[in-house]
Formats: C-alpha cells, structure tokens, sequence
C-alpha cells in the first residue's frame, strides 16, 4: 500500500500529497470553506470528513455505471489515494434548475426549471477568477483539446443523468454541479471531488439547501446538512 509523502499542492479545500507509489497521489480534505474567491473563509469542524465520504461514495457509484475517475481507495476517514493526472483548466458546470450566477446573469428565478440540462465552460484560474469561457475561447488559450472538451461534457452529462436519478430516490433534487477533470494515461479522467461543496442538493420536499450555499448565504447548519446527505445516500444504496 502507498504512503503519504511530501505535499504537493495546497488549495482551499484539499491538499495532495507524493506518493511512495509511483502514478499515484494522496488526497486529504481539509475542514477549510471558502467563498466569493476566498474572501469568506471558516473553518467548519468535520466538513472535510463528510465531502471526502460522499465523494467517494459518489465516485464509486459512477464507476459502476461505467465512469472512471481518479479515485482509487479511502486510506482514511478524510483521506483517500487518486490516480495522478494533469488537470485540465476548463471546469464543466451542468445546471437543471436556474441558481447562483446563472440565475443573476439571466434574470431567472432561482430555481426556474430549464428544458433540459445546461452545460458551461468557466476557465480554472484563481487570478482571473474563474471566468465563464466558450470553446472557442478554450481553443485560442490551448486550455484543452476540441476532442478534449467534447469527452468532458459527454461525461459530465451522463454523470448528470445517473446522479440525478439515485438522488431523486433519495429525497434530493440535483440543481447544478462542477465537475473537473485531468489528463492521465492517455485520457480525460473524472478527478477532484463530488461533494456538497461543488454541487447544489436541494430538499425534495421542503427546497432546504443541502449543500455549500448554507455558508455562502449565512444559514447555518453546514455539517448538519452535509451528514444528512450522506446518510440518505447510504440509506438508498440499501434499500
């Protein structure tokens, strides 16, 4: 089994690590939050605890519907080995219902049902602040291939079908999400996480925010929310 090594890199959310396994890294999620390009920060106890196991149960859903990711095994209870890869800077956004900056940007309601799933290219770049991008602008910046940005929105769609469906099962409306993705041994893999961090879950029933938006918007209860996905996750995959 591989062993931590020397830290690699350090963002707002994770950090990750060397390997004594070559190909392979070390991914360890931090209790940090951030918001509005980190000028809203805490530290939220048990936060990374509860994005690192529902991300790994979510990749591990995906990967019995025939999507891989970087995800290899948890070594901890916050802790687990990913596949290396270099990550692509074009992060793929799918929206269902109108929220957040689509909502403001083209004056819908939150929560507008669309007419089918949106999808949007925003340029990964702490400096310019993640800015929404279209392919012709990820061409002429060489972020990723022509080839490349069709796989990823190819999977991130089919990422939203199958997630949609198991969360309808469990009470949870799949607003919108981010996905990221790498480039490693000769393709474009699914990497980074899936959490209520990067993800809109709303209540079914009540349209209780169940994600990051509690720490955005002052509402409280983070760690509460976040546990009670993962407990509907996990009662639905043994029902």
């Amino acid at each position: 089994m591989a062993t931590k090594g020397e830290l690699l890199y350090e963002g707002k959310a994770k950090r990750l690590y060397h390997t004594t396994e070559a190909g392979l890294y070390w991914m360890e999620f931090k209790d940090d939050a951030t918001a509005f390009d980190g000028a809203k920060k805490a530290v939220i106890p048990g936060k990374g605890y509860y994005n690192a196991q529902i991300s790994a149960f979510l990749f591990e859903l995906l990967s019995k519907k025939g999507i891989p990711s970087h995800f290899i095994a948890m070594v901890g209870e916050r802790e687990m080995l990913v596949q290396a890869g270099e990550i692509i800077p074009v992060e793929v956004v799918v929206r269902n219902l109108a929220a957040g900056s689509m909502a403001k940007r083209l004056g819908l309601a939150e929560g507008t049902a669309l007419k089918r799933p949106v999808t949007e290219l925003y340029y990964k770049s702490d400096a310019l602040h993640d800015p929404l991008v279209n392919e012709d602008h990820v061409a002429v910046l060489d972020l990723a291939t022509a080839e490349e940005v069709a796989e990823m929105k190819e999977q991130a769609l089919r990422v939203n079908g199958i997630l949609s469906r198991f969360l309808e099962r469990a009470g949870i409306v799949l607003v919108d999400f981010k996905l990221e993705f790498a480039r490693s041994r000769g393709r474009v893999l699914l990497s980074d996480e899936i959490s209520p961090d990067t993800c809109r879950f709303w209540d079914a029933q009540t349209g209780d925010r169940l994600d990051k938006d509690r720490f955005r918007r002052d509402l409280g209860g983070l760690t509460e929310a976040y546990n009670e996905v993962l407990r509907r996750l996990q009662r639905v995959a043994v029902e």
